[in-house]
């Protein structure tokens, strides 16, 4: 097979199939012609070419969400690699193996005037596992020995232990298009990391606890994991014992769960403190989106809690840490339910019934709020959440869309994504547009209209498939700065904080190929959406144009208990 000539290039694209790449996302460039050339021409990588990087990285991200599998994304020199900065802390956040490959020039030209050269060793080291620079080749008796050695750490760095992304600097000197018959066939290093189980001694002891205590689980955002949801279901029966999930978490499907934790909430004072107050708190998954449920856990004195998962570092959200438990979360609770649904509750006390009270009080608040709204952000989600297919993939973009979408009934959803890594709003749409690429069936993001501005340049990807749909919230600018304390007063919130979104969202369906629908109340929804459901021509985007003052004063209304 023909390939370039670079050898540091050939080894990297050689070492990212064997540690089981599949996908590359490729940005045009000049610096980075012999990665592109080592890419495409490889017999086992799937090219995609995405010319901005930000989005690049993004539909990179959505594509290893999706495969579960480690994704590499090559880009030229220069103010290029900078684009990968946000999809990159995303996936470390969020602990995805993102393999991000920047051409750059040879070190000697650096600082020199020379086109698109900027510092790029270490640009991405405080968001990355692994920062790995290869030099320019010069034809050292040891240079293929150093190049095969320092993929192998990088590639290795970024699926061991908490996986993530690691960023791969190649410097390359002229001529970049050289190519060669010759190819070297490159070592593995294998790395075999023991997962192991708890030891039985342990499992008991922490069962025992459990059943001593009214015991909260918590699971944030997590890949929907059938062996997690089983054990859960377990716990969740027990007396003593409530399990809390939010939309992302993909636990909906867990027998006698609560979710919608705001909305539950916000039903606490129906109650005396003393009943639905947690003594023992165990926590999975990722980041928790309710900022109502960090406040009302920060604030238990004498709280103990666990946190379960494969960390580099103590994750003390709550202010109250006291145990970590380095395990996977599927076989700590695998071993836990199993042990803890034999034991005698010695907390007895409904625990998990009083949960499930507030939550039933707060889903008739919810659709009390429904039925007595006028059209807003808030009947429009429960109608869209209500119409959406079992069957379908869900993405969410950061700020309203995601707030709105955890106070309806999501756990039906088949799967639901957020960015919640580091909660930015940049990249939901290209995100979406990756994962959409290797899911089966029907992707849906549903974002905000500033979302949808942010990452506009996800529609000119020229491989959006047709099952790809998009429902844009449209409140004239963003929403929840007319919501929340720090800027729903202030004189500035329009004009500085929401923006006054204006999106042609027409004229760019038009322009990029999309078929269109537009809601302007719920008889316009009831009558467009179950064509937009069946479009099957092309993707497909649904305006939801609402009030923006209306939304603001209906969710202030609904929290406010009034």
């Amino acid at each position: 097979m023909n390939s370039t000539n670079k050898l540091s290039c050939q080894t990297i694209i050689n070492l990212l199939s064997q540690y089981g790449v599949e996908d590359v996302v490729l940005s045009p460039g000049s610096r980075n012609t012999p990665l592109i050339i080592a890419a495409n021409r490889s017999q086992s990588l799937k090219t995609r070419i995405v010319i901005d990087e930000r989005s690049a990285g993004f539909i990179a991200l959505g594509i290893a969400i999706e495969t579960r599998r480690p994704v590499a994304m090559i880009c030229t020199s220069g103010s290029a690699a900078l684009n990968y900065g946000p999809s990159l802390s995303e996936a470390f956040y969020r602990r995805v193996p993102l393999i991000a490959i920047t051409a750059d020039r040879p070190a000697e030209w650096i600082d020199q005037d020379d086109s698109q050269t900027i510092r790029q060793p270490e640009l991405f080291a405080n968001i990355v596992k692994g920062s790995y620079n290869l030099s320019a080749e010069r034809g050292g008796s040891v240079e293929a020995w150093y190049f095969n050695r320092v993929v192998n750490d990088a590639l290795t760095t970024a699926l061991r232990g908490p996986a993530g992304p690691v960023h791969i600097n190649v410097q390359l000197d002229d001529p970049l298009s050289g190519c060669t018959d010759s190819l070297t066939t490159q070592r593995k290093i294998e790395c075999d990391e023991v997962a192991g189980l708890l030891p039985e001694e342990t499992v008991i002891r922490l069962a025992g606890e459990i059943s001593g205590k009214k015991t909260m689980v918590i699971i944030g955002f997590h890949q929907p994991d059938c062996r997690l949801s089983d054990s859960l279901s377990v716990l969740a029966g027990l007396e003593n014992v409530v399990v809390l999930h939010e939309a992302q978490s993909n636990i909906g499907c867990v027998a006698d769960a609560v979710g919608n934790i705001d909305a539950t909430l916000s039903m606490a004072n129906s109650f005396n403190v003393g009943d639905y107050m947690p003594e023992l708190v165990i926590t999975a998954g990722g980041a928790l989106l309710s900022r109502h449920v960090k406040v009302f856990l920060r604030g238990i004195a004498g709280l103990q809690h666990w946190h379960i998962g494969r960390y580099d570092r103590a994750v003390d959200c709550f202010m109250k840490l006291s145990r970590r438990i380095e395990c996977r979360p599927a076989s700590f609770f695998a071993q836990i339910a199993a042990v803890a649904a034999l034991m005698p509750v010695v907390k007895s006390v409904p625990f998990g019934a009083i949960w499930r009270k507030l939550h039933n009080k707060a889903m008739a608040k919810v659709n009390t709020f429904v039925e007595n709204s006028p059209w807003c952000d808030f009947t429009a989600m429960a109608a869209l959440v209500k119409a959406i297919p079992d069957d379908w993939s869900v993405h969410v973009s950061n700020g309203t869309a995601i707030r709105y979408l955890q106070l309806f009934d999501y756990s039906r959803l088949k799967r639901v994504e957020c960015n919640r890594g580091v909660s930015g709003i940049d990249g939901s749409t290209s995100t979406a547009i990756g994962a959409s690429l290797c899911c089966d069936g029907t992707t849906l993001l549903i974002t905000g209209d500033m979302s949808a501005q942010y990452d506009m340049g996800a529609l000119a990807f020229n491989e959006i498939p047709k099952r790809f749909k998009m429902v844009v919230l449209n409140n004239s600018g963003g929403g929840i700065f007319r919501f929340i304390g720090t800027t729903s007063g202030l004189e500035e919130r329009e004009r500085c904080f929401a923006a006054d979104v204006r999106l042609p969202l027409r004229q760019l369906a038009d322009g990029f190929g999309f078929s269109y629908y537009k809601a302007e109340c719920a008889d316009d929804f009831n009558n467009v959406f179950a064509r937009f459901r069946d479009e099957d021509s092309s993707p497909t985007i649904l305006e939801l144009v609402t009030p923006a003052e209306v939304s603001a004063d209906v969710l202030k209304r609904f929290f406010s208990n009034t």
